[in-house]
């Protein structure tokens, strides 16, 4: 297979902080690769340098000739003076000709290209609305790479399913850089991790990089504890949540499950449920016969919600339906148009909002923090401010850096600090994830489940709903806020019936299909399991003849011939495998 991409001992730093050091690696065609590692620690480096938007300080970076490649970072420029519609479709002369390509439809529609107006002028566009047009301008040509920064950070839990289903389809090579572990383990077949200036790689998406994280702490003696505790909490949840999401032959998963038999589950839900009980009693929030408007569009009309005690709500709906609007009525900023809201007597409430509050500027990030309080239980666990600090992402070094110094994202991570130092018995999260690399999200996942309070969150990481909430409500667009007790998956069912009905001929077409993937996956599952069986006793053997070179030790003619017989039962396996992978991929 081709190589598109290849770096050879590329080193970068900025300042005297070397970010890449010494690393060599290629992109081949097909390959479907996310980026993860601590914000701040190289992966937009890595991807600017891999794509030729920054030179590298040394080593080589080499691309085949012809490569097609776009990228999008989040230092993309939208040119001056231009409306969206020359920005996407600049390769088009007329309507006829881009609204006669379905792939350039699907892109428009999408994106919400086409909500935005072709016509509208890009200058007066908000931050994720460039970002959207950016990513569609890339999508529409005809690539063999694309190289993506971020892309679900702006896009609605409908908008990261378009994304992941259109790059799997387009079987282009992707290098992507996200958070979303959702996006992840459905788009990606290899994983990246930059730490300390390399790049370490793992096959599979997130899941199997939690595994092999999981095992390499399991194996690294001096590897800090906390840290492992934290990956085998996580593998955990992904062996026991929903479905497993591993890519992992069936004998691997068993080497998961054994390496966190005693992990016990994340959370105690009817511990849970009693203390909060006993700190909120039992009204907590109650909107009653509420009528929610903005501007002449009537967001929710004639509802009653009542939010209890230990409740772990997800709302969820598409860009614009009002979750915001919705969430800050909760928290009682504004007033319902019709109805009333009710507060519970010992409510405690926090609200994160998408906008930054004021932060007291001249102070250091420590001192913000201590500002609220010096200590903080949250649940079991009592913390200083530093230790809260350190799990959401400020380092002690960090914790000394002036507040007005930060950037965008580190403020809102301090606002959210500061919050929990609050000790509230009621949070409203709005897009948590935003900003948050993926070892500070599972930092917050860990203070979220021992924490004894009512959680509402509006989140496009659907992950993170699954993983942190109990329940998922939605706004529709039929002014009602729907209990959705299939979570997520009845979430996109119910708004794939809004946009397109069965019965009509698309529908028809799609049940066909639908009904020949089944019985597709039910024969490639039959073969997984064969290859499954096969690779169980390959894996037997291959321990027995280790087991028999040790053995053998003294004699080179023994040692010789099961040294033979072991390499053809690796290359067998290494077979298997592969064909194992290349089916599963079927079967998902």
């Amino acid at each position: 297979m081709v190589n598109l991409v290849n770096l050879e001992s590329v080193s970068k730093s900025y300042g005297v902080r070397p970010l890449l050091d010494g690393v060599s690696l290629g992109v081949a065609e097909g390959d479907r690769i996310g980026v993860v590692g601590l914000n701040g620690g190289g992966k937009t480096t890595l991807l600017e340098v891999l794509a030729g938007v920054a030179p590298a300080d040394s080593g080589r970076v080499s691309r085949v000739n012809g490569l097609r490649m776009a990228v999008v970072t989040q230092r993309t420029e939208l040119p001056e003076g231009s409306t969206v519609g020359e920005v996407v479709l600049a390769e088009f002369g007329a309507e006829h000709e881009w609204a006669a390509d379905a792939r350039v439809r699907s892109i428009v529609d999408g994106l919400g290209i086409s909500a935005l107006g072709l016509d509208t002028p890009t200058g007066s566009l908000s931050g994720g609305e460039r970002r959207r047009v950016a990513l569609a301008a890339a999508l529409v040509a005809e690539l063999d790479l694309v190289v993506l920064d971020e892309p679900t950070n702006h896009l609605d839990i409908e908008g990261v399913r378009w994304l992941a289903d259109h790059l799997l389809a387009r079987r282009i090579a992707v290098v992507v850089v996200t958070h979303d572990r959702w996006f992840l383990d459905t788009v990606c077949g290899r994983t990246w991790e930059v730490v300390g200036g390399k790049v370490e790689q793992y096959e599979g998406g997130y899941a199997d990089w939690v595994f092999a994280r999981a095992e390499r702490a399991r194996l690294a003696a001096t590897m800090e504890e906390k840290r492992r505790n934290l990956a085998r909490k996580e593998l955990a949840w992904l062996q026991r949540g929903a479905k497993a999401r591993t890519s992992k032959p069936r004998y691997r998963i068993e080497a998961a499950e054994a390496l966190i038999s005693d992990v016990p589950p994340p959370r105690d839900s009817v511990e849970l449920l009693s203390f909060a009980r006993r700190r909120l009693g039992k009204t907590v929030i109650e909107l009653e016969d509420v009528t929610l408007n903005v501007g002449e569009r009537t967001l929710v009309d004639s509802e009653t919600w009542r939010i209890g005690p230990g409740d772990r709500v997800g709302l969820v709906g598409v860009n614009g339906s009002g979750k915001s609007t919705l969430l800050r009525l909760l928290a009682g900023e504004r007033e319902p148009d019709a109805g009333r809201r009710k507060q519970g007597l010992t409510v405690r409430l926090a609200h994160l909002r998408q906008e930054l509050d004021d932060l007291p500027g001249r102070m250091r990030v420590l001192e913000a923090v201590e500002d609220v309080a010096a200590r903080v239980v949250l649940g079991k666990q009592e913390l200083s401010a530093s230790q809260l600090a350190e799990k959401l992402g400020f380092p002690p070094a960090r914790q000394w850096t002036p507040v007005e110094d930060l950037s965008g994202g580190e403020r809102r991570r301090l606002q959210l600090v500061r919050l929990l130092m609050a000790e509230p018995n009621v949070l409203l999260l709005d897009e948590p994830t935003n900003d948050l690399d993926i070892d500070t999200l599972q930092q917050l996942e860990d203070l979220l489940d021992s924490w004894p309070g009512t959680l509402v969150v509006v989140s496009h990481d659907r992950y993170l709903i699954e993983r942190v909430c109990d329940t998922v409500v939605g706004l529709l667009g039929d002014k009602q806020i729907t209990h959705l007790p299939g979570g997520i998956e009845q979430y996109l069912a119910r708004r794939d019936v809004h946009q397109g009905h069965a019965g009509t001929p698309a529908g028809t077409a799609k049940a066909a299909a639908a009904k020949n993937s089944a019985a597709e996956r039910r024969a490639a599952s039959k073969e997984l399991a064969k290859l499954e069986r096969r690779l169980g006793v390959l894996d037997g053997k291959e321990t027995k003849l280790h087991d028999a070179l040790a053995a053998a030790a003294t004699d080179p003619q023994r040692l010789m011939e099961l040294n033979t017989e072991l390499k053809s039962v690796r290359a067998e396996k290494d077979e298997v495998e592969s064909k194992w992978l290349e089916i599963s991929e079927t079967v998902e």
